[in-house]
């Protein structure tokens, strides 16, 4: 009775094991698809390219797949690969250039269990810019202080193995790389930080180049060292903004484009 007992406790747990990650799954499915369609909204997307993943257990993240746009994807587009680009879940085809950013990315950063690769126009605009830096000049800025790597070496297309290592190891530790006439990778422990950690970074850098503009040659404002550190310390004490960001999101999708979990 007792072996008995002892087997059905086993099967129990392991039956409660395999409908948490379920939940798991589904969550990460719906937080991928979420973040993809909203920056559609926000217009920080690029044609069907660029690319968003979620780790959801060791050697296996989910990804978005070729050719869709981000305003029509669903849950049950989502890829689920491996660490060797192998499909393991999914009816569409894996880009290249994805897999090999992210894969080494969440292989050789495990700080990055969510990584977001866009071309977004304006933090775009200063990989461009010869030495190109995030200028400490606004509020919104300062939320990246200490935080932002940046890759002064544009390699082409990230289209082998060793391209895929490199970028990711410029990231190095960091949750922001500014890649150097490419675009900008921001990864996080989760969707809801790292998607308003995107949304900032865009807003921080169209500040910058419209601040730019307004300047006509003279310089932009400097904050002291001290408060763009104070200030960062305080947006970062302030993530709860992020998780009601992601949030209202979620709710905004279910009103108006109700099909996108399925």
């Amino acid at each position: 009775d007792g072996s008995i007992r002892a087997l059905c406790r086993r099967t129990a747990a392991r039956l409660c094991s395999m409908r948490s990650m379920n939940n798991d799954h589904v969550k990460a499915r719906e937080d991928l698809t979420a973040a993809l369609r909203w920056a559609a909204h926000l217009g920080l997307h690029e044609g069907v390219c660029n690319h968003f993943s979620i780790e959801v257990a060791p050697d296996r993240f989910l990804i978005n797949p070729q050719g869709l746009h981000w305003s029509e994807v669903r849950t049950g587009d989502m890829l689920l690969i491996n660490g060797q680009g192998e499909v393991l879940e999914g009816r569409h085809p894996l880009e290249p250039t994805a897999f090999f950013i992210h894969s080494w990315i969440h292989r050789l950063q495990p700080h990055a269990r969510v990584i977001l690769h866009t071309h977004m126009p304006h933090a775009t605009a200063i990989t461009g810019v010869q030495g190109g830096r995030l200028a400490w000049c606004h509020q919104n800025a300062l939320r990246f202080w200490g935080r932002v790597a940046y890759d002064d070496t544009y390699g082409g297309v990230v289209l082998d193995e060793a391209e895929g290592r490199r970028v990711a190891q410029g990231l190095d530790g960091h949750d922001v790389l500014f890649m150097a006439s490419h675009g900008v990778t921001v990864v996080g422990p989760n969707m809801a930080w790292a998607f308003d950690d995107l949304y900032y970074l865009e807003r921080a850098c169209q500040h910058q180049v419209l601040a730019t503009q307004l300047a006509a040659g003279r310089p932009l404002r400097a904050i002291p060292p001290e408060v763009c550190r104070s200030t960062a310390q305080q947006a970062q004490g302030e993530r709860q903004q992020s998780e009601l960001f992601f949030a209202s999101i979620k709710r905004l999708l279910d009103r108006d484009q109700p099909e996108w979990r399925q």
